[in-house]
């Protein structure tokens, strides 16, 4: 993984001095709210309904046992004994003292990690695919991309007052496990005819008010460009993208009012522009950048025959557990959203716990994911047992990966002061509903996403079945969408009708289900299903009766 330089530490260092400063200031009284608010952001800092909120950036989702277990400190030590893990891959920290953050940031920063950019109108943590380098079906390892477009994109004096916030993600396979159509600009790593590596480039998605799957804006840029040309990409939208409206300045608006094949054209033409201002990378800096995502040193004759005459053990292997590229290898996926669980928390010992696994048996990294949860990606498959074991006894085992509880969900109402509604609880709700396994695995695959306003901080527009939260005359009201995908076939799930209460919703969620199983056919999905037959049939078993 990649270990900053020089220039990377001198720049944390330099800001976080400088922030200590911003905050003393506030504490003091000689800087306003109003004038602090700004500064804060940029240090990925939001003041939310009860406290502040910290954000703290892991670029790509990628970490190793040490700053895991600095995460688990600052949870021990200025939060109360917990992280929550984002859907941008990064971790957020819920209860933080103004007086505390300037310490916070040093002490992350000694394990090479900031919150930088993880707030504030400017190109925010790049994302990636969580099983990127470990991948079977990868066409190239997309972090030495990701890493390079983070130093790119980090204080680029042009983007850092863009009209709006702004989101990548990159990927290196065709499985979409990163959401990629569903940002404001997604990568995808492919190699044409000829066998050159390039990249698929999709500009213009997004979801809040006005959701958008992204279209291919280009169908082949050769990977050396890839600077130069999301430089032109972000020309383009920094010129043109609105400032007068908030609810009509990201990008995908831009691309929608204009349309797709101007947007391109003018891309176009500014990239001829920018490819003469030298800012691509020379060879040397790529490679020295992708020296640091080599594959650690794996046998590839490891045993690859499992043991599985536990079967609690066998149903986590069959759900968890992906093959590596390497045999003998595999992929581990540790769920955040156990039965009664709010999706994306662990505790401070279950962070160190994931950082030790990771030492003893993942040669020391971790990932963060899309969905909320953690990722071993260099596990020997005769390990996997005891990796098991060890889950099992801090309550990180739980079988359910894309399963109906594998719940995403923002922290809507009980901490977010534009939230509507509360998402934690009716998350807590749905997976005690469906806390029965063998349930759980005959629906099969249900991506459930849940947010707790039009913000779509739990990606609903995106779920096969998406929950909204909103306000009707003072009481928190559920809307439910099916049809949303943020994979390879993504695309924007639709409201079926009134909402609900919190437990009208839940309702409603499993008679869905219920009617999914009574007319599915072998193989189909609960989103295969919907697709084949509509809307139709799920309103009439949930609208049976007037809704709550």
């Amino acid at each position: 993984m990649y270990k900053y330089d020089e220039y990377d530490q001198a720049i944390v260092d330099a800001r976080v001095e400088e922030f200590r400063d911003q905050c003393n200031r506030r504490l003091s009284g000689e800087m306003t709210e109003d004038q602090f608010k700004p500064l804060r952001l940029m240090n990925g800092l939001y003041l939310q309904l009860h406290a502040y909120m910290l954000r703290v950036a892991v670029p790509y989702g990628t970490l190793d046992s040490r700053q895991m277990h600095m995460l688990a400190h600052i949870a021990r030590k200025y939060d109360r004994g917990y992280g929550h893990f984002t859907t941008r891959q990064n971790l957020q920290y819920n209860w933080i003292k103004l007086d505390d953050a300037a310490d916070i940031l040093a002490e992350l920063a000694t394990v090479e990690m900031h919150a930088i950019q993880t707030s504030g109108n400017c190109i925010r943590n790049i994302s990636a695919d969580q099983y990127a380098g470990a991948a079977a079906d990868e066409v190239a390892d997309p972090r030495p991309y990701a890493e390079l477009l983070r130093q790119w994109s980090t204080f680029h004096p042009e983007f850092l007052l863009l009209p709006r916030k702004f989101k990548i993600a990159v990927i290196g396979a065709d499985e979409d496990r990163a959401a990629m159509k569903l940002h404001d600009i997604g990568l995808k790593l492919v190699r044409n005819a000829a066998g050159a590596l390039g990249f698929e480039v999709y500009v213009g998605g997004g979801q809040g008010r006005t959701p958008m799957v992204a279209p291919l804006i280009r169908e082949f840029l050769p990977a050396d460009d890839l600077v130069s040309y999301l430089e032109a990409c972000l020309r383009v939208y920094n010129r043109y993208g609105r400032r007068d409206n908030l609810y009509k300045a990201r990008i995908k608006i831009l691309v929608h009012e204009i349309g797709a094949d101007e947007y391109r054209r003018q891309v176009e033409e500014e990239y001829l522009h920018v490819k003469t201002l030298g800012l691509d990378p020379p060879a040397a800096e790529l490679e020295r950048i992708a020296a640091m995502f080599a594959l650690p040193p794996l046998d590839p004759n490891a045993p690859g025959e499992i043991e599985r005459s536990d079967p609690d053990f066998a149903l986590w292997l069959d759900q968890q557990v992906v093959d590596h590229k390497v045999p003998g290898h595999a992929i581990v996926t540790i769920s955040l959203k156990p039965t009664g669980g709010i999706p994306g928390d662990a505790s401070a010992d279950q962070i160190d716990a994931m950082a030790k696994l990771a030492q003893v048996f993942s040669h020391d990294e971790l990932r963060v994911t899309h969905a909320q949860n953690i990722v071993l990606p260099h596990v020997r498959k005769a390990d996997l047992y005891a990796i098991w074991t060890r889950l099992e006894e801090t309550g990180l085992a739980t079988p359910n990966l894309d399963l109906v509880t594998d719940i995403i969900a923002c922290p809507g109402l009980d901490y977010c002061a534009l939230a509507n509604a509360r998402s934690i609880p009716l998350a807590q709700k749905i997976t005690e509903r469906f806390a029965n396994l063998d349930r759980q695995r005959d629906l099969g695959e249900v991506k459930l996403k849940i947010s707790g306003c039009i913000n779509a901080c739990g990606h609903h527009h995106a779920g096969h079945i998406g929950i909204l939260g909103v306000d009707r005359k003072g009481e928190e009201n559920y809307q439910l969408s099916f049809g949303g995908s943020g994979a390879e076939d993504a695309s924007v799930g639709k409201i079926i009708g009134p909402g609900f209460s919190e437990d009208g919703v839940v309702d409603a969620v499993e008679k869905a289900l219920e009617t999914y199983r009574g007319i599915r056919v072998e193989g189909e999905r609960f989103l295969d299903t919907y697709r084949r037959v509509g809307p139709e049939p799920f309103k009439a078993a949930i609208y049976e009766k007037a809704p709550a």
